[in-house]
């Protein structure tokens, strides 16, 4: 599928939606987010501290435990004289923020008893932070370093704050036990949390990538008011060209070498006044002739792109009630064309637009005579980032595509008020079959009443 940005060769510095942001920065990890994270840490942290060693009378290691919790405190200060509230981290600076995190907690357990420290379950917040926050691998470069501090922190730390009249020796299998759960849970969480994260991240760009080709179908639609609007206003000085044309004709001597020139000028004003009629009309919307179509009309605007690709496109409309009109919708015709070029892509000789219609439905299915969707990919067609070009055979494997375009055409057709059903032709023909059906009363929501109808509603029948 090709992306909705590279429709032209003209639009090639809109290749993908990667190229474009996407509001992706927004979703970046702000630098007011992590400090006041940090102070909740270190305000968390010195309280524990201070009551096992004054509320509870334990011997703990005090100089060094407020020195690595003072460490903290000064990293927020310096980090609130260097950034403002509003500033955003890219994910290397992010990710070291979260590394700085892991080795504090890792030194205050290591002074407090290691991993038979309740505590040690907060190894857990940096990786859920890094997991909705950074791509996979730093996920995962975060998760080891949790691992590898959880597996030290065994081995290796002070005892664990307690009563001098009532040691408290665990067990080296209950010390596994909770290293086992602690990296069973960073993994858990890590990919859970990704996996989440990640199907946002994507229908959050799906839903921009859809604004955007939606934001330049209204700056089309735009134009028309802008061109009605110029030629209003140019029709005041051609009027007044028009009349000094006239008066000039008049005055002219016969046989007078302007004479010529004059009959020229009057000729290119009134080709100028037609044209701007033209212009004009494009934004009036009582036009039948530019805001209805036929449905015809509609797959012919939609195909008519995509006539030069090499395949033979072949339209076919069957129906006994009249044909139906729409207005024009941009979307619509995006839509179609979309899935149509869609077709084309994995089509051997051949793509189907056949239109059927009665009084209750319009119907266009879309057929190819590729090899059609694969079983695993067919369910989730029109999912965002669901692409068919690694299981299709596509005609131009240089461009492998995002699965952005069948999302965006299924949105807008479904926003006109249609139904896209995917499926593939029975044996023994082979292809796609892509079917697009309206409510007729949905599709010709001002649709005229004619012959016996129209007795009918004048008798209430």
């Amino acid at each position: 599928m090709h992306s909705p940005l590279q429709r032209t060769p003209g639009e090639q510095e809109y290749r993908t939606p990667s190229d474009l942001d996407l509001g992706r920065r927004s979703r970046r990890l702000r630098v007011d987010t992590l400090i006041r994270l940090r102070w909740l840490a270190i305000a968390g942290q010195a309280t524990a501290v201070l009551f096992v060693r004054f509320g509870l009378g334990f011997p703990i290691p005090l100089g060094l435990c407020l020195l690595f919790i003072a460490s903290s405190a000064w990293l927020n200060i310096l980090l609130r004289l260097r950034f403002g509230r509003s500033d955003r981290l890219d994910d290397a600076p992010a990710a070291a923020m979260l590394t700085y995190d892991i080795l504090q907690l890792s030194a205050l357990l290591y002074l407090t008893g290691g991993l038979e420290n309740p505590f040690s379950i907060l190894f857990l917040a940096p990786v859920m932070i890094a997991a909705v926050s950074f791509s996979g691998r730093m996920t995962l470069a975060l998760t080891l370093l949790v691992v590898a501090a959880a597996t030290g922190l065994t081995f290796e730390h002070y005892p664990l704050p307690w009563s001098p009249r009532a040691p408290l020796n665990l067990p080296f299998l209950y010390i596994a036990g909770i290293w086992v759960a602690n990296t069973i849970g960073a993994a858990f969480v890590a990919i859970y949390a990704s996996r989440i994260a990640e199907e946002t991240r994507k229908l959050a760009d799906a839903f921009a990538a859809t604004e955007l080709v939606m934001a330049r179908e209204q700056h089309l639609s735009q134009l028309d008011g802008l061109a009605a609007a110029a030629a209003h206003e140019l029709g005041t000085p051609l009027a007044t060209i028009t009349l000094v044309v006239k008066e000039l004709e008049k005055q002219l001597p016969p046989a007078s070498d302007f004479e010529e020139d004059v009959r020229l000028i009057a000729q290119e004003v009134s080709r100028c006044r037609a044209i701007l009629g033209k212009i004009a009309s494009l934004g009036d919307e009582s036009g039948t002739i530019m805001s209805e179509m036929s449905l015809g009309v509609l797959l012919e605007e939609a195909a008519a792109p995509h006539r030069d690709f090499g395949v033979a496109i072949t339209t076919a409309k069957l129906g006994d009630e009249p044909e139906p009109i729409c207005r024009r919708n941009p979307g619509m015709i995006y839509g179609l064309g979309n899935l149509i070029e869609n077709a084309i892509d994995f089509a051997r000789s051949e793509v189907k637009v056949v239109a059927r219609w009665n009084a209750n439905v319009v119907e266009v299915a879309i057929e190819d005579d590729g090899p059609g969707f694969s079983p695993d990919v067919i369910g989730r067609l029109g999912d965002p980032y669901i692409t068919t070009k690694k299981d299709r055979r596509a005609k131009s494997q240089e461009d492998s595509g995002l699965g952005l375009g069948l999302f965006i055409a299924k949105t807008l057709l479904e926003r006109s008020g249609a139904a896209v059903i995917p499926s593939n032709l029975a044996p023994p023909q082979s292809g796609a079959r892509v079917v697009i059906r309206w409510p007729r009363a949905v599709f010709e929501p001002a649709r005229p009443v004619r012959g016996e109808e129209s007795k009918k509603a004048a008798f209430g029948g």
